[in-house]
């Protein structure tokens, strides 16, 4: 899988140098064309995984885009309106992931979100205490990161 990753961005830097403009979108478009050269070099290789995770990983991006700016426009109307909206609570959310690095990283994205902060993690490392600002129902929260944030990061891990 690393190797793949290696190739395409050996072969994104030559789609530039061949090119001649720097520019970041013509490095994305050769990104986006030497994978699929590899993806049409490999398909016959037994290890698939670099071509299933790129997808879901830009997926994940811009999902994850998406949801720090509508939390951010959240919080400035919050700011900029003289009523104040929120309504904060701490939750108890149980969590599919596992091992360290996954209760790391999945407890560092809900903490890049604006509007939630990690309060604890159990001893058990089963469960996150999560402090929401804009809390109104705790079982649609839970519900709502179980299958939006750490079913696609855990796709991407696992």
């Amino acid at each position: 899988m690393i190797k793949n990753f290696l190739m395409n961005l050996l072969l994104s830097a030559i789609w530039v140098a061949l090119t001649g403009s720097l520019y970041y979108t013509n490095f994305l478009f050769g990104f986006m064309l030497g994978f699929f050269i590899l993806w049409i070099m490999n398909r016959n290789e037994a290890d698939q995984r670099y071509f299933y995770r790129v997808p879901k990983i830009i997926s994940f991006a811009f999902y994850f885009l998406y949801e720090i700016i509508k939390a951010n426009v959240q919080v400035a109307f919050d700011v900029i309106t003289p009523k104040y909206f929120f309504k904060p609570g701490i939750v108890k959310y149980p969590m599919s992931a596992r091992t360290d690095f996954e209760i790391n990283l999945l407890s560092t994205m809900i903490s890049l979100t604006p509007g939630t902060l990690i309060v604890d993690i159990s001893d058990d490392k089963k469960t996150i205490y999560i402090h929401v600002m804009y809390l109104t129902d705790p079982e649609t929260f839970v519900r709502q990161t179980q299958t939006g944030l750490e079913r696609r990061l855990l796709a991407i891990l696992r």
